[in-house]
């Protein structure tokens, strides 16, 4: 019994090994065949029918006639185009890992390119599509309550943009898009200072919701931080704290804060935040 089970085992494993050089061989002759295809392929149309692909949204053909033209012709005309080409169509294809290692292979390589500025603006475009998540394409999911490095990311990227090239066209939008990223990561706070009152760790809620009235001014955070302090700051019994906490509220918010918060927009909301960093 047990030599049968051998030999069928040993028939089994065979039988993959075979479909596997065969697989093998399969992938060998495609991948001749195109190499015969695009043997007498100039730059030009490498890249013509790179571009003609992105139109379809073929992004994987075009991936591949990207990196052909590149491996092909890496001094040419098209050259440095190419590797910011290939970046853009990484990111359509949704692979951000190779669309940001792409866009920091083209800012090493050309830094003084007139292009660079796109880079960096691109791979800050990257990171905050990643920051958004699959379930806010389709849904109105709060972001604040995820974990925030791709939003830091994605700020990081838009401000060394703004901070090198003040003057680039696509510094407008990303100043604004940093305006946004500043508020996810200013809510996010709020969250975690929630959090850390349910807790009961009242000396890290207070820390955590000070920090946002210090370092997040101007944010619709700021009033949910205040209400936060006042409430840690009571639970530890320190009175003058809780009061001062309560007279910058009130002076600045007397009319509640002028951003309601996410959670009360739409039975949606009220679902997410049901499951979310809050609860």
């Amino acid at each position: 019994m047990r030599l049968f089970l051998q030999k069928t085992f040993f028939i089994f494993f065979l039988g993959l090994i075979i479909q596997g050089c065969e697989t093998l061989q399969n992938f060998k002759f495609e991948g001749s065949e195109a190499a015969n295809k695009y043997s007498g392929w100039d730059a030009k149309q490498f890249h013509d029918n790179a571009r003609a692909a992105m139109e379809k949204e073929n992004y994987i053909k075009a991936i591949k006639l990207y990196e052909t033209l590149e491996a092909r012709y890496p001094f040419g005309d098209y050259a440095a185009q190419t590797q910011l080409d290939v970046a853009y169509a990484y990111f359509k294809n949704e692979d951000p890992d190779s669309a940001i290692a792409a866009t920091d292979r083209f800012i090493k390589i050309h830094p003084r390119s007139p292009n660079v500025d796109y880079a960096y603006y691109l791979k800050g475009l990257i990171n905050f599509n990643r920051s958004i998540g699959f379930l806010e394409r389709f849904l109105p999911t709060d972001s604040s309550q995820r974990n925030p490095s791709n939003v830091q990311e994605s700020y990081n990227n838009f401000q060394e943009l703004t901070r090198r090239f003040p003057e680039s066209k696509y510094a407008p939008d990303a100043k604004q898009r940093m305006l946004s990223l500043r508020n996810n990561l200013a809510m996010y706070e709020i969250h975690v200072a929630r959090f850390y009152m349910k807790r009961r760790a009242y000396v890290s809620a207070a820390n955590r919701a000070s920090y946002v009235v210090k370092e997040f001014q101007r944010t619709p955070a700021v009033p949910y931080a205040l209400q936060v302090m006042q409430a840690a700051y009571t639970k530890l019994g320190l009175d003058d704290l809780a009061a001062d906490a309560a007279r910058v509220y009130q002076e600045n918010f007397p009319d509640g804060p002028p951003v309601l918060e996410h959670k009360a927009a739409t039975v949606v909301n009220q679902i997410w935040d049901f499951i979310g960093f809050d609860q």
